[in-house]
Protein backbone atom coordinates (compact mmCIF):
# COMPACT_ATOMS: atom_id res chain seq x y z
CA UNK A 1 0.00 0.00 0.00
CA UNK A 2 3.26 2.26 -0.59
CA UNK A 3 3.66 4.14 -3.29
CA UNK A 4 7.35 4.43 -4.28
CA UNK A 5 8.78 7.61 -6.10
CA UNK A 6 12.24 6.05 -7.52
CA UNK A 7 10.52 3.39 -9.44
CA UNK A 8 9.62 5.08 -12.20
CA UNK A 9 11.48 4.24 -15.09
CA UNK A 10 14.52 6.36 -16.08
CA UNK A 11 13.66 9.30 -18.67
CA UNK A 12 10.27 7.69 -18.15
CA UNK A 13 7.52 11.06 -18.49
CA UNK A 14 5.95 9.09 -15.94
CA UNK A 15 5.50 11.89 -12.94
CA UNK A 16 6.73 10.69 -9.12
CA UNK A 17 3.57 9.78 -7.21
CA UNK A 18 1.39 12.91 -5.59
CA UNK A 19 0.79 10.93 -1.96
CA UNK A 20 2.46 8.41 0.21
CA UNK A 21 0.41 6.08 2.06
CA UNK A 22 1.37 3.83 4.79
CA UNK A 23 -0.02 1.02 7.15
CA UNK A 24 0.75 -0.16 10.65
CA UNK A 25 -1.27 -3.25 12.06
CA UNK A 26 -1.59 -4.88 15.72
CA UNK A 27 -3.56 -7.70 15.28
CA UNK A 28 -2.69 -8.56 19.34
CA UNK A 29 -5.22 -5.75 20.27
CA UNK A 30 -7.85 -7.91 19.39
CA UNK A 31 -7.82 -10.51 22.32
CA UNK A 32 -8.56 -6.85 25.04
CA UNK A 33 -11.03 -6.25 22.35
CA UNK A 34 -12.45 -9.98 22.83
CA UNK A 35 -12.57 -9.10 26.44
CA UNK A 36 -14.36 -6.22 25.99
CA UNK A 37 -16.65 -7.71 24.04
CA UNK A 38 -17.26 -10.32 26.91
CA UNK A 39 -17.72 -7.70 29.35
CA UNK A 40 -20.83 -6.47 27.07
CA UNK A 41 -22.43 -9.79 26.57
CA UNK A 42 -21.89 -10.53 30.63
CA UNK A 43 -23.94 -6.87 30.57
CA UNK A 44 -26.79 -8.20 28.64
CA UNK A 45 -26.95 -11.22 29.78
CA UNK A 46 -27.32 -9.55 33.49
CA UNK A 47 -29.85 -7.44 32.41
CA UNK A 48 -31.64 -9.95 30.71
CA UNK A 49 -32.00 -12.83 33.37
CA UNK A 50 -31.82 -10.31 36.24
CA UNK A 51 -33.58 -12.14 38.67
CA UNK A 52 -31.20 -11.32 41.74
CA UNK A 53 -33.09 -11.46 45.18
CA UNK A 54 -31.17 -8.88 46.70
CA UNK A 55 -32.80 -5.73 44.53
CA UNK A 56 -32.89 -3.90 41.75
CA UNK A 57 -29.92 -1.36 42.78
CA UNK A 58 -27.42 -4.39 42.70
CA UNK A 59 -28.34 -5.33 39.49
CA UNK A 60 -28.46 -2.24 38.03
CA UNK A 61 -25.01 -1.18 39.11
CA UNK A 62 -23.54 -5.08 37.85
CA UNK A 63 -25.33 -4.12 34.41
CA UNK A 64 -23.97 -0.64 33.92
CA UNK A 65 -20.51 -1.45 35.37
CA UNK A 66 -20.34 -4.53 32.89
CA UNK A 67 -21.18 -2.72 29.97
CA UNK A 68 -19.11 0.26 30.50
CA UNK A 69 -16.27 -1.50 31.47
CA UNK A 70 -16.91 -3.79 28.00
CA UNK A 71 -17.51 -0.47 25.85
CA UNK A 72 -14.19 1.02 27.02
CA UNK A 73 -12.18 -2.14 26.61
CA UNK A 74 -13.84 -2.86 23.12
CA UNK A 75 -13.57 1.06 21.47
CA UNK A 76 -10.32 1.52 23.77
CA UNK A 77 -8.87 -1.63 21.70
CA UNK A 78 -10.17 -1.28 18.42
CA UNK A 79 -9.17 2.48 17.84
CA UNK A 80 -5.78 1.29 17.90
CA UNK A 81 -5.09 -1.90 16.00
CA UNK A 82 -4.09 -0.48 12.96
CA UNK A 83 -2.86 3.03 12.20
CA UNK A 84 -2.80 4.51 8.28
CA UNK A 85 -0.50 7.03 7.36
CA UNK A 86 -0.60 9.33 4.61
CA UNK A 87 1.53 12.13 3.06
CA UNK A 88 0.43 14.76 0.10
CA UNK A 89 1.77 17.54 -1.18
CA UNK A 90 1.22 19.50 2.05
CA UNK A 91 0.47 17.71 4.86
CA UNK A 92 1.03 14.61 6.58
CA UNK A 93 -2.10 12.61 8.64
CA UNK A 94 -2.77 9.85 10.96
CA UNK A 95 -5.50 7.75 11.49
CA UNK A 96 -6.23 5.43 13.75
CA UNK A 97 -8.51 2.16 14.08
CA UNK A 98 -11.49 1.77 11.95
CA UNK A 99 -13.27 4.79 12.51
CA UNK A 100 -10.02 6.81 11.80
CA UNK A 101 -10.01 8.16 14.94
CA UNK A 102 -8.20 9.71 16.81
CA UNK A 103 -6.30 11.81 13.75
CA UNK A 104 -4.14 14.26 13.59
CA UNK A 105 -2.66 16.35 10.69
CA UNK A 106 0.41 18.22 10.52
CA UNK A 107 0.86 20.41 7.82
CA UNK A 108 4.40 19.65 6.40
CA UNK A 109 5.35 23.64 6.28
CA UNK A 110 5.47 22.98 10.36
CA UNK A 111 8.18 19.73 9.78
CA UNK A 112 11.57 21.01 10.26
CA UNK A 113 12.89 17.40 10.04
CA UNK A 114 12.50 13.51 9.86
CA UNK A 115 14.10 10.85 10.82
CA UNK A 116 14.01 6.94 10.61
CA UNK A 117 13.69 5.03 13.73
CA UNK A 118 14.33 1.41 13.16
CA UNK A 119 12.79 0.22 17.08
CA UNK A 120 10.27 1.93 18.75
CA UNK A 121 8.63 0.11 21.72
CA UNK A 122 5.65 0.19 23.83
CA UNK A 123 7.49 0.20 26.31
CA UNK A 124 9.63 3.17 25.65
CA UNK A 125 6.03 5.24 25.26
CA UNK A 126 4.24 3.86 28.24
CA UNK A 127 2.18 1.77 26.09
CA UNK A 128 0.37 0.96 23.06
CA UNK A 129 -2.23 4.21 21.76
CA UNK A 130 -1.63 8.05 21.46
CA UNK A 131 1.15 8.97 23.70
CA UNK A 132 2.42 11.56 25.18
CA UNK A 133 5.32 11.85 27.17
CA UNK A 134 7.21 15.47 27.72
CA UNK A 135 11.25 14.47 26.90
CA UNK A 136 10.34 12.86 23.76
CA UNK A 137 7.01 14.47 22.57
CA UNK A 138 3.71 12.75 21.19
CA UNK A 139 3.49 9.46 19.20
CA UNK A 140 1.05 6.69 18.02
CA UNK A 141 2.38 3.35 18.86
CA UNK A 142 0.25 0.61 17.10
CA UNK A 143 3.00 -2.12 17.52
CA UNK A 144 6.48 -2.70 18.06
CA UNK A 145 9.02 -1.94 14.82
CA UNK A 146 10.35 0.37 12.97
CA UNK A 147 8.90 4.09 12.36
CA UNK A 148 9.49 7.80 11.94
CA UNK A 149 9.86 10.79 14.24
CA UNK A 150 8.94 14.24 12.88
CA UNK A 151 10.48 17.64 14.54
CA UNK A 152 7.85 19.80 13.96
CA UNK A 153 8.78 23.87 14.44
CA UNK A 154 7.92 24.68 17.76
CA UNK A 155 10.51 22.26 18.74
CA UNK A 156 7.76 19.47 19.52
CA UNK A 157 8.58 15.56 17.97
CA UNK A 158 5.90 13.49 16.42
CA UNK A 159 6.57 9.89 16.19
CA UNK A 160 4.62 6.62 14.56
CA UNK A 161 4.83 3.58 13.49
CA UNK A 162 4.34 2.57 10.11
CA UNK A 163 5.54 -0.01 8.15
CA UNK A 164 8.25 1.10 4.91
CA UNK A 165 8.93 4.15 7.55
CA UNK A 166 12.16 4.75 5.56
CA UNK A 167 10.52 5.27 1.86
CA UNK A 168 8.02 7.69 4.01
CA UNK A 169 10.98 9.67 5.66
CA UNK A 170 12.54 9.65 1.90
CA UNK A 171 8.85 10.95 0.56
CA UNK A 172 8.87 13.85 3.32
CA UNK A 173 12.41 15.11 3.16
CA UNK A 174 11.91 15.02 -0.81
CA UNK A 175 8.61 17.48 -0.32
CA UNK A 176 10.74 19.55 1.97
CA UNK A 177 14.15 19.33 0.04
CA UNK A 178 15.70 18.31 3.08
CA UNK A 179 19.21 16.68 2.67
CA UNK A 180 18.95 12.95 2.69
CA UNK A 181 20.76 12.48 5.99
CA UNK A 182 20.43 15.60 7.58
CA UNK A 183 17.86 18.39 8.84
CA UNK A 184 18.93 21.36 6.99
CA UNK A 185 17.01 22.43 4.06
CA UNK A 186 18.85 23.06 0.40
CA UNK A 187 19.51 26.39 -0.47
Amino acid sequence: MTDHPDQAAHGSSQAPPAEWNGRATNRFQWLPALAGAGCVALGIELALDGAWTSGVAPLLMSVIGCLAAGLLILFGTLAFVHVAVRVDGDSLEVRCGHAGLPRRRILLSHVTGAEFVPRITPRHWGGWGYRWRPEQGTAVVVRRGEGMALRLGDGRTFTVTVDDAEEAVRFIRARLHLPAAGGRPRD
